[in-house]
């Protein structure tokens, strides 16, 4: 056992996604840095909050970069699925190199989704058809 033992040795290994760097999705569209500040300041020092633009497709976004790892984790395990304004919170840990992978992989994903229900939907039928 060594020294650096913290207050939070309950779970001193943290996940290797952890990031101090947090991306905030479905964002009111009215909402300010303020707002946000207040919101994710409970957790912990924020060290700096960027929001997505008003005109663009980044609306309704934001990064949160929080001074310590541990407040980003208690602000992810907290805040996703916080209601602000009527929406719900989707607080993700910011992985640069995933960040694009995963845009793609969630497209293919919702797509590969739809194409399992279409041929569930076509299975159903043919097979209570079958059972006459």
């Amino acid at each position: 056992m060594g020294d650096h033992v913290s207050r939070r040795s309950s779970n001193s290994r943290l996940p290797p996604e952890v990031n101090r760097i947090l991306y905030v999705r479905n964002l009111p569209f009215t909402i300010t840095a303020e707002e946000l500040y207040a919101i994710f300041g409970k957790y912990g020092a924020v060290y700096q909050i960027r929001l997505g633009d008003k005109n663009k497709d980044t609306r309704g976004t934001a990064f949160v970069v929080y001074e310590d790892i541990y407040d980003a984790k208690a602000a992810v395990d907290h805040l996703s699925g916080f209601n602000v304004g009527g929406r719900y919170l989707v607080v993700l840990y910011y992985q640069p190199a995933k960040f694009q992978k995963r845009a793609e992989t969630e497209e293919k994903q919702k797509e590969l989704e739809l194409l399992r229900s279409k041929v569930n939907a076509k299975k159903a039928q043919t097979s209570s058809s079958n059972n006459k």
